[in-house]
């Protein structure tokens, strides 16, 4: 590897909007020290990785409850959503990979008010997001009776994973990164095999050799209803199902973060890019199409369906397994190892969202600041004094305050998975306009604007309709209105509006107009490092060893 001055760092990148909106450069007067230690390996293993998590494994239980049938076409419905999102990402990080991530492109393309507002909508959605790993943590080991809350306190294990999490990331990138590509091939490995277990027990493959089949897409049903009975209730259901769908697609985005510390960004990305669709298949649609095969969506075993606390699986994927005597164990062991990972990763994200907003004047400096190692240290305890908030299922159960945070993550998802799309629109109509050619694209969105748009339409709608519940009359639970869900799931919202006024008011900034837009500031010095990147890497490839060359074609 070179000398950090001509590889490893980050490059100088124009920093912030004057009061005008007009992109200038900022002074480089603080130690911002990013090192590019992500490797395409990494790269493509955390884009694969980053697919398993909470969501997956742990809040799909609640959205069973809707029936099998409702759970399919709601990942089916918010894959395609996601999948737009992460093109149009895609295309922008290859034709300019910038240090503050996505929050640059839409300051530049679209307005900056709306790249404050984005950057900021990101960073509270993922500290957010540790505290609600931490809590899935607490939550899902309690499967075990002596680890169950009635025996140890749950903000004993809350403790523990939340140290290990912010040593890891005291470390630095690579260290990060290293550990996040083993634990994403863990990840992939075991859901692989969860999968492969799952379509083997539905067609009586099993100890019990019952050939289930779609029997329980018949008896109780592909759907169920809630709030009211008939078609109706089945349509709600399934409505209902997107906060889970949403919650489960999340940190997709995380290369969009990831490309201010990745080695030849312009190769990788796009690469991890072309991932999404299949992971979508594989890892989410397979995975709940044979889970509905498996549980029913009334079983007395999941967590979610009973008023049970800490003696039922808090993952459908556990009781899918239940008829090897050992096997729900080792899976609800792999499943913490999944929590883990997706604390870890969060808490990276939460960090580097910071320091962008920093280094472009939108949040203190003093985060922007970092150790020798490359570590924002400042960005960083900030965003570990939020990890805090898992210990507030010390008191009020984990399953109640895992559903909270679930719906204020999903809806600053949701508003970011909005934003990006906006921003690839004006993208498009600034390349347009500026007649960049798309054959010297890296990436091109393979929808186009159309697609963005489909999406944008989509992800408004669900947006405003996903927590309609909180209006339904209901005596037993919460009476004429659900005050509480209401908050957590609308408070984004407000929020998000407040921040883009607030900023557009304040710096009285414009909608970048598509002929003004700045497209081409710090690509020609992109171009240099990646030349100059492909340049060594031809000239280490050389004196490589054959089996070296193997391990790394493959990894």
């Amino acid at each position: 590897m070179g000398h950090p001055d001509e590889i490893n760092t980050i490059e100088a990148q124009p920093e912030y909007f004057d009061n005008s909106g007009d992109f200038k450069e900022g002074e480089q007067d603080e130690p911002v020290k990013l090192h590019r230690e992500l490797k395409a390996r990494h790269i493509s293993m955390i884009a694969i990785g980053g697919a398993i998590g909470t969501g997956l494994v742990v809040g799909t239980g609640s959205a069973l409850t809707a029936g099998p049938g409702s759970l399919l076409i709601a990942y089916c419905f918010m894959g395609f959503v996601v999948w737009t999102v992460m093109c149009g990402l895609g295309e922008m990080a290859a034709w300019l990979p910038l240090s503050s991530g996505f929050t640059g492109y839409a300051g530049r393309f679209c307005d900056p008010a709306l790249g404050f507002t984005l950057g900021w909508c990101y960073y509270l959605k993922y500290i957010i997001l540790p505290p609600t790993q931490l809590t899935a943590a607490a939550l899902v080991i309690t499967y075990w009776p002596r680890t169950s809350a009635e025996n140890v306190n749950p903000g004993v294990w809350i403790a523990i994973f939340m140290v290990a999490i912010i040593l890891i990331n005291c470390f630095g990138v690579k260290i990060f990164g290293e550990m996040e590509f083993w634990l994403s091939s863990f990840k992939v490995i075991v859901i692989l095999g969860i999968i492969l277990c799952t379509f083997i027990f539905a067609l009586g493959g099993g100890p019990d050799h019952d050939r289930r089949g779609f029997r329980y897409w018949n008896e109780p049903g592909a759907f169920a209803t809630k709030y009211t009975e008939g078609s109706l209730g089945k349509f709600l259901a399934f409505w209902s199902t997107l906060v889970q769908a949403t919650f489960a697609f999340l940190g997709t985005e995380l290369i969009g973060v990831t490309v201010g510390e990745a080695q030849n960004p312009r190769k990788t990305i796009p690469k991890a890019i072309k991932l999404t669709f299949w992971r979508i298949i594989v890892f989410y649609i397979l995975s709940v199409l044979f889970l509905g095969m498996l549980v029913p969506y009334n079983s007395p075993d999941l967590v979610f369906a009973t008023k049970a606390k800490s003696s039922a699986a808090a993952s459908p994927f556990v009781v899918a397994m239940k008829q090897v005597a050992a096997l729900p164990h080792i899976i609800n062991g792999c499943i913490l190892v999944f929590v883990f990972s997706a604390a870890n990763s969060d808490l990276y994200i939460a960090t580097r969202t910071l320091y962008g907003l920093a280094r472009e004047k939108k949040a203190p400096r003093i985060f922007a600041r970092t150790n020798q190692a490359g570590v924002p240290v400042y960005a960083l305890g900030l965003s570990a004094s939020f990890c805090l908030l898992a210990f507030m299922s010390v008191s009020n159960g984990s399953k109640e305050v895992f559903g909270y945070f679930t719906d204020m993550v999903s809806i600053f998802g949701l508003l970011t998975w909005i934003s990006l799309l906006i921003t690839h629109i004006f993208f498009i109509r600034a390349r347009r306009a500026q007649g960049v050619d798309e054959a010297t694209l890296a990436y091109k969105a393979p929808l186009g604007i159309t697609g963005s748009c489909i999406a944008l339409f989509f992800s408004v709608l669900v947006a405003f309709t996903r927590s309609f519940g909180v209006f339904i009359h209901n005596p037993e639970k919460y009476g004429n209105f659900d005050y509480k869900t209401f908050i957590t799931s609308y408070i984004g919202i407000p929020l998000y509006v407040m921040a883009f006024a607030g900023w557009k008011i304040w710096k009285r900034t414009e909608f970048v107009k598509p002929h003004n837009a700045d497209i081409w500031t710090g690509k020609a010095e992109i171009d240099r490092e990646e030349a100059e990147y492909v340049a060594m890497m031809a000239i280490e490839n050389q004196n490589m060893p054959r089996w070296k060359k193997i391990y790394t074609a493959l990894v």
